[in-house]
């Protein structure tokens, strides 16, 4: 036998093993030098304390010019490397129009990837952030991913249309639709990100099979729509609701909104009246030519919990949201994600921070508007005795309707379909400026999922530990469905009968019967059956 033939077996050999392991070893060498190949194109991220960060990655096509108010389309394919080391604009809302760091072009999202192999097949997280429908960002600080990506999760953040041009409902779109449906487009680019997590999360070591969506707020709430869309099927496995369930129309019970096709639909109509296109001839072409500044001055979506105007937020179409959440989830017709689901202790006082004077006879038209004929039972359900304490009794309301008792209809809903869920009450009050004025107020919760808390903001040692416990809830229950785990006081499953949630606070304890009677009391009042 020839000499030679041993040597040339062995660089034979590993020449193969070379070709075999490359896709491995590049993928390494990719995360390591922040260069990852995407169905799009190639990115290449940046280093955040240790931590590789890809931001700005389009997911969709900017929706600009003829695709206004049209599902967002895939992305236009790059041959180049693309830097990904800034956040991409934030849509446009209002106050913020076409400004730096603002505008139109905004279907970008963001991926804090922790893994160094691509077969670490972490668990995903994608965040939808809140904001009423009209207003907030992926890029915003509280919404920074580098603490919870390193409990061992693949963290994804996105932006989606808001408002006007995330959720405008025309005739004249129904028409131009191959669906026959208008509005929702908000909510399909929410659709298009996770369908992008789906094709694309494995180059970043996730697993496209274990993707948690959750959110907060709006965020929330439209978690709570994707359970029920049937456009989002398969897209994700797991669900987290912070403050916010479904509800349709605004965060504040608005009479004027409740997700009607028609009732969207006339606002739509007005948003023309008001821009001048009704009158011209190509009515489409006059809205998708309307500058943004013009179109956010016309619809004015600015309102309070006192007082209603144009509000543009989800609709039931008949496509993306085919059945109003009550129908859905009494039928079963939700997809099969388990849910954890919950709200704060003062979840309406954020909202009456700017309020000075609210009065009795306020108060009673407040809740006239919302109950009208049973406008007496619900004062008798939340009750006021003098001026002083309307603020209280709003407080109370908005944390029970919009909040708890929407979260308990979800975790109810899923149970009873076989879907595992879990409730929880946040109560601690860190010695913000916020907080010390406004409680425990919508989005406090928010520091303590995220990480990103500081003692200079009022921050103790206290708030920091328990942050870790809520990161440990939360990704395990990303991993496996069940936040318990070792060192972590028992959290029960949701059952209808036991009726239990967690206290998560200065105390970490199960409960029973969170506001059962309040909550009771707004199930069974019609005018706030979802239908």
């Amino acid at each position: 036998m020839d000499s030679t033939m041993p040597t040339l077996i062995a660089r034979l050999m590993i020449a193969l093993a070379v070709l075999f392991l490359a896709p491995a070893a590049l993928f390494a060498a990719g995360i390591a030098t922040g260069v990852v190949n995407l169905d799009s194109g190639p990115v290449r991220g940046t280093v955040e304390s240790g931590l590789r960060v890809f931001l700005g990655i389009p997911y969709a096509a900017p929706p600009v010019g003829p695709l206004r108010f049209k599902p967002p389309a895939p992305p236009v394919r790059w041959k180049a490397v693309r830097e990904c080391n800034a956040f991409g604009p934030a849509c446009v809302q209002p106050g913020k129009t076409e400004t730096k760091g603002y505008g139109e072009d905004c279907l970008y999202l963001n991926v804090w990837p922790p893994a160094k192999s691509p077969r670490a097949k972490l668990p995903v997280m994608v965040w939808v952030h809140g904001g009423g429908f009209q207003f907030g960002a992926a890029s915003l600080p509280e919404y920074g991913g580098a603490h919870l990506a390193r409990q061992g999760v693949v963290l994804v953040s996105l932006n989606y249309r808001l408002g006007p041009l995330g959720y405008f409902a025309h005739p004249l779109l129904a028409k131009e639709s191959p669906h026959g449906v208008t509005g929702n487009y908000g909510l399909l680019d929410q659709i298009a990100a996770l369908t992008w997590v789906r094709n694309n999360i494995a180059a970043f070591g996730g697993d496209p099979q274990k993707v948690t969506v959750f959110g907060q707020s709006a965020g929330a709430r439209s978690v709570s729509l994707l359970l029920i869309s049937p456009l989002a099927k398969g897209l994700f496995v797991r669900a987290i609701a912070q403050s916010g369930g479904p509800i349709m129309g605004s965060e504040y019970l608005s009479p004027s909104f409740n997700g009607d096709a028609a009732n969207v639909a006339r606002m739509g109509l007005e948003l023309s009246r008001r821009l001048g296109c009704d009158k011209t001839p190509d009515e489409l072409a006059c809205l998708r030519a309307a500058s943004v500044p013009d179109i956010l001055k016309a619809a004015a979506t600015e309102t309070s919990i006192f007082r209603d105007g144009l509000f543009f937020a989800p609709v039931f179409d008949g496509w993306v949201l085919p059945l109003d959440p009550a129908t859905a989830f009494a039928a079963g017709g939700q997809n099969r994600a388990s849910l954890i689901a919950g709200s704060t202790q003062n979840e309406g006082a954020v909202y009456l921070k700017d309020q000075t004077a609210i009065t009795m006879q306020t108060y009673r038209g407040f809740l006239k508007t919302r109950f009208a004929g049973d406008a007496d039972a619900a004062l008798e359900m939340f009750p006021v005795r003098c001026d002083a304490e309307v603020p209280r009794a709003i407080d109370f309301f908005v944390t029970v309707a919009v909040n708890a008792e929407p979260a308990r209809f979800m975790a109810r809903s899923l149970v009873a379909a076989g879907v595992p869920a879990y409730l929880y009450r946040f109560t601690r009050r860190p010695d913000t400026v916020m907080a010390r004025k406004l409680g425990v107020h919508h989005g406090a919760d928010l520091a303590y999922v995220f990480g990103n808390m500081s003692k200079a903001d009022g921050y103790a040692d206290a708030d920091l530990a328990l942050s870790r416990i809520m990161m440990a809830y939360w990704v395990n229950f990303a991993q496996s469905g069940d936040p318990n785990g070792p060192g972590l006081a028992v959290w029960p499953a949701y059952d209808a009968k036991t009726d239990q949630d967690l206290e998560i606070g200065d105390h970490i304890r199960s409960e029973s019967g969170l506001y059962k009677k309040e909550c009771d009391f707004i199930r069974g009042v019609s005018r706030f059956r979802t239908k």
